[in-house]
């Protein structure tokens, strides 16, 4: 893991009176290390191959550990399992319903001013949660195959 990711995550858990272990630092390697929105039991798939001792429980604490330092988010989409996503910046989100992979969607800071402005009066939100649900356009060539 790149040294600035380390000291991040070893400065966000000592604020938060933890400490890095080489399971959160590991579990958290791995979601930035590929930006999909694994799922729990996708990390701890791909923490095995590295970590075979690890356990489901695990893998679970370090998640949650790693919501509650606001490393990463928790990204829910219905009754489907919980997702996570490193990426803090503002955005929203994109849900596939055929292959129910996810996106990362890019808002325009003025979209969310926008949002917020609307809330009643003596309301602030410190976060929106935008999420898109749909599917990819067919292309022309997968249409004209059929």
């Amino acid at each position: 893991m790149p040294t600035t990711h380390t000291d991040a995550l070893s400065q966000r858990l000592a604020d938060s009176g933890l400490r890095a272990t080489p399971q959160r630092e590991l579990v958290y390697n791995v979601l930035l290390g590929k930006r999909d929105h694994p799922t729990a039991d996708e990390v701890y798939a791909r923490v095995r191959a590295e970590l075979p001792t690890i356990s489901l429980a695990t893998v679970y604490n370090c998640l949650e550990t790693l919501v509650q330092c606001s490393l990463v988010r928790a990204v829910n989409f219905e009754r489907g399992p919980t997702r996570y996503c490193p990426n803090l910046h503002p955005h929203a989100h994109f849900h596939d319903e055929n292959t129910g992979e996810t996106y990362d969607v890019d808002l325009p800071p003025t979209i969310l001013a926008d949002i917020k402005a609307i809330l009643p009066s003596g309301y602030d939100a410190k976060s929106v949660e935008v999420i898109f649900r749909g599917q990819a356009h067919r292309t022309a060539e997968v249409a004209a195959g059929e």
